[in-house]
């Protein structure tokens, strides 16, 4: 009895932990902070981990394959994405008035 009321707790504590130690790296390596801290911690993962990739695959004996190559502006992708949201956030009201209007004239509509 005693064991099925503790599982979920324990559950729960192991769930928030993992929770709480990621949004700590990610605080902690500058994820969360503006576009250029974002691109700096891009660059950082990319001079750390073919290293440790490489021990990994040399310590398993596997062999992947090469990573691509590719040029991505972390500082452009997030100001478009704020500017994205906060433009969809501003004209929410508005949207949200014009379908409510359109959703009462539908239903009168019908009602006639």
């Amino acid at each position: 009895m005693a064991s099925s009321r503790v599982f979920p707790v324990v559950r729960f504590v192991v769930k928030g932990s993992l929770a709480g130690g990621a949004m700590y790296v990610a605080y902690d390596q500058g994820l969360l902070g503006n576009g250029s801290q974002g691109a700096e911690a891009l660059k950082k993962a990319r001079a750390a981990l073919p290293p440790a990739i490489q021990e990994w695959t040399n310590y398993t004996g596997w062999e992947l394959p090469s990573t691509p190559k590719f040029d991505f502006s972390v500082s452009e992708s997030w100001n478009t994405g704020v500017q994205t949201t906060v433009s969809a956030l501003s004209v929410a009201p508005t949207k949200i008035r014009e379908y409510t209007q359109d959703g009462w004239k539908y239903m009168k509509d019908l009602i006639k």
